[in-house]
Formats: structure tokens, C-alpha cells, sequence
């Protein structure tokens, strides 16, 4: 049998840590099926142990250290 994971969608502002309740940088696939959502504080703590247990791991951490966007003049 061939599992075919299709792709998440990005994480959103409405996305919580499972921990305690942050905005969710990691989303972690979990192999037993389901999800866990954490911010990138309890991401880093519990990386060991996740990746473990996921089939995929969602890092959109980068986003923490981007730049601003900035509106074009138009859309302003």
C-alpha cells in the first residue's frame, strides 16, 4: 500500500500551539494519523521526540525572521 500525503495548508493565525496556546509554527503529521500544532518555542523542546513519531513535520518557523511585507502603492 502506498500512502500519498497531499500537501498542508499554510498555518494561520488561528492556528494554536497544543501546548499552550501560541500561534503554531509546526504542524506534525503524526503516523498513528492526526495532527499536532506547536509554536516554535515547543517545537524546538519537543523535536526529539516528534520526529519519532511523524510522518511529516510543517516547519514554517522562517516566517519568524522574514522581513515585513510591504503594500504596493497601488493596494494602499
Amino acid at each position: 500500500m502506498t500512502t500519498v500525503l497531499t500537501p498542508a495548508s499554510p498555518l494561520t493565525a488561528a492556528d494554536r500551539c497544543d501546548r499552550c496556546g501560541a500561534q503554531a509554527y509546526l504542524r506534525v503529521v503524526l503516523i498513528s494519523g492526526g495532527e499536532l500544532l506547536f509554536c516554535a518555542h515547543h517545537g524546538r523542546k519537543f523535536e526529539p521526540e516528534l520526529k519519532k513519531i511523524a510522518a511529516e513535520i510543517q516547519d514554517e518557523t522562517g516566517r519568524l525572521t522574514a522581513g515585513p511585507t510591504v503594500a504596493a502603492d497601488d493596494e494602499r
